[in-house]
């Protein structure tokens, strides 16, 4: 295991705990937990892909995992954003 995904989903572990609550309280900053969550998730499968691109050994369940990652978190983001912009109706 890359030792760097290794601590960042030991940590994020905390983060997802947070924006659970957030989101669970309806918290105004569920969506910037969402998404920071999401934009750490993906410097960290980017910074992974440069590794393994030149030449670390690695198990295909991590890229797996953290792309179900990015996808979940990414998604939450975007369905908090769409549920607080204006709709035509609202005009």
């Amino acid at each position: 295991m890359v030792q760097f995904v290794l601590w960042f989903n030991f940590l994020a572990g905390f983060a997802y705990l947070v924006g659970a609550y957030a989101l669970y309280r309806r918290r105004r900053w569920a969506l910037g937990a969402a998404a920071a969550i999401a934009g750490t998730t993906a410097i960290v499968a980017i910074a992974f892909t440069v590794y393994t691109v030149s030449g670390g050994a690695f198990s295909w369940r991590t890229p797996g995992a953290l792309l179900l990652r990015f996808g979940f978190w990414m998604a939450i983001a975007w369905g908090l954003f769409r549920s607080t912009q204006p709709t035509d109706r609202d005009a």
